[in-house]
């Protein structure tokens, strides 16, 4: 089956596998998958990840992090640009998530980001998704 938003679908099911205290979860490569994965690690969303190939297709696997009580570290991911509605924003104007405990991922001409860095560099771009 097709999917028509595969970043949301990805996020899901990271969403999904934290809520579930999964140790791993699997997801289908992309670039624009890779980048966002690249940047849950740096932030510490994430324990580490790495690419897989089984069957011929290349997938994902991130690894999730939970604290010392078994609780996740990731407390929510949410997409904010979609198929159906693209949201672009200049660098002034990037949001801050939860007073600038999140993060937000940003696809700009320098590639993807945070919104910490897009302001740094002075660019801005599609608002891809929150991180919290």
């Amino acid at each position: 089956m097709a999917v028509s938003d595969p970043v949301a679908d990805m996020l899901t099911k990271v969403r999904n596998a934290n809520m579930a205290r999964h140790e791993k979860v699997d997801v289908t490569t992309s670039k624009m998958k890779l980048q966002i994965v690249k940047i849950l690690k740096n932030e510490g969303y994430v324990k580490n990840f790495k690419k897989v190939t089984k069957d011929g297709i290349s997938y994902i696997r991130i690894f999730l992090k939970y604290d010392e009580k078994q609780a996740p570290v990731l407390h929510g991911l949410e997409r904010i640009s979609t198929p159906g509605r693209r949201v672009y924003t200049g660098y002034r104007d990037m949001p801050r998530i939860y007073n600038g405990h999140g993060v937000v991922v940003v696809s700009t001409s320098h590639g993807v980001i945070t919104g910490k860095k897009a302001t740094e560099n002075k660019v801005g771009g599609e608002l891809i998704c929150s991180i919290w």
